[in-house]
């Protein structure tokens, strides 16, 4: 999205009633505004349209939006915003945690949808750019690092194992070596979005991870805290 640009944004529900009457109201409102009734046609839409955020229906006939959330997310960087009828917390905690950024209860008001939109574009436009390269394998201080796999290699092939939580925490910093992270941003980054603001799960993490990173856990000199600031990957990365 350039900045002349209005957002882009991608309705996927099977439901006629609904994404027609939505993508009005959204378009009126100054959203550029693409519809799917499936994730085929999604599909058709990603590959020729640049979308900032996708409004994506649960309960979809065929492929599901929990699958084509999860499948969104390992292809792209995409928020996702899932409409769900579902009542029980677990299955809306499933979505998030297959990375949804935000979810609206059937029937919502499309007024609420729209702030909703507002705000999970606000906050994730504002994520600093992340380094071009995503994978492949990196060395930094006495560490070797295949962002594939959840574990790290130190000296005398010594392999530390990483959990899901911290994997994701250390890709990110890496993705942003050398930028100031905000514990806020990391929770997107780390797709932690729907953890309450007073968690502190963002820091843990940190503290878990230097434990196991550096010489000295009390003086970091790989992830640095920057006071009224946040987080930065200090250390130089080489990649192999």
């Amino acid at each position: 999205m350039t900045k002349t640009q209005s957002p882009h944004i991608l309705i996927i529900d099977d439901e006629r009633d609904i994404r027609r009457p939505l993508a009005k109201y959204l378009g009126e409102r100054g959203y550029r505004v693409s519809v799917a009734e499936n994730g085929r046609e999604m599909d058709k839409i990603l590959s020729k349209a640049s979308i900032d955020l996708v409004v994506l229906d649960v309960m979809m006939p065929g492929e599901d939006g929990f699958s084509i959330c999860k499948r969104l997310q390992a292809t792209t960087r995409i928020p996702i915003i899932l409409l769900t009828a579902l009542k029980d917390d677990t299955d809306r905690i499933v979505g998030l945690e297959l990375g949804a950024d935000d979810y609206v209860s059937k029937p919502f008001n499309p007024r609420e949808l729209k702030a909703r939109i507002k705000t999970v574009l606000r906050r994730t436009l504002m994520l600093p750019p992340r380094s071009e390269r995503l994978n492949g394998k990196v060395n930094f201080d006495h560490w070797r690092f295949d962002l594939s796999q959840k574990q790290i290699v130190g000296p005398r092939n010594l392999v530390v194992p990483l959990s899901s939580g911290e994997h994701a925490l250390l890709m990110a910093l890496i993705e942003h070596a050398g930028t100031v992270l905000t514990r806020d941003q990391l929770m997107d980054l780390t797709r932690g979005v729907s953890a309450p603001v007073f968690d502190r799960r963002i820091d843990n993490q940190i503290s878990r991870l230097r434990r196991k990173l550096e010489n000295d856990a009390k003086k970091p000199t790989i992830i640095q805290t920057k006071w009224g600031g946040g987080y930065v990957f200090a250390a130089e990365l080489v990649w192999s």
